[in-house]
């Protein structure tokens, strides 16, 4: 039977079932049967939306390099951002990928004026008093190693905080960090590809 899950993954928690020495994985958070995976991955100091599922070729279409779905990340970055560094996230700047430069694609770039409604980071992130922070919003088709901590310190704007907020049209909200949601195919196959 083909089973379909949004999770919220909690900060410090490696994308794996498998135990790891030190470290929380999935297995501490989420219960499912052994041949549900995770669809992708999120660093072990990123947090946000996982999708768990042992459809092996919806797996294979989401991790094509073509399949040009959106993923749209939440990002709070040391620095208050301007519109310059927002107009070269998008047009793409220059990452190191496996030892080589890359150029990303384009993206869309946004600021928050307002901090998103998220849940308390544990352990928080390290507040300084004279240095602001700003939220931003980056909506990418492709998906690096560590491309959107990559992207913001490119433009001198270190990652303090990510969350993956949406993939395709599937969110996390509702959802606390840690807890998961079932989903039926028809929901995750038309949120996923209808946008």
């Amino acid at each position: 039977m083909l089973r379909y899950f949004i999770a919220y993954k909690p900060f410090q928690v490696l994308t794996q079932f498998s135990r790891a020495q030190g470290k929380n994985t999935l297995k501490d958070f989420f219960s499912v049967s052994r041949d549900v995976y995770p669809v992708g991955r999120l660093d072990y100091d990123s947090e946000g939306l996982l999708l768990l599922t042992n459809d092996k070729p919806l797996n294979n279409r989401l991790l094509n390099p073509l399949s040009h779905y959106e993923k749209e990340y939440w990002v709070q970055v040391e620095g208050a951002i301007t519109g310059t560094e927002l107009a070269q996230l998008e047009a793409g700047v220059i990452i190191t990928v496996t030892g080589n430069s890359y150029l990303t694609k384009n993206c869309k770039a946004e600021l928050f004026f307002n901090s998103p409604a998220v849940p308390e980071r544990i352990p928080p992130i390290r507040f300084r008093k004279n240095i602001p922070t700003s939220w931003i919003r980056l909506t990418l088709t492709e998906g690096k190693n560590r491309q959107v901590r990559k992207m913001t310190a490119a433009v001198g704007y270190p990652t303090l905080r990510l969350i993956r907020a949406r993939l395709g049209n599937l969110n996390f909200e509702g959802l606390a960090p840690g807890a998961m949601k079932e989903l039926s195919r028809e929901e995750a196959y038309s949120k996923l590809f209808a946008w």
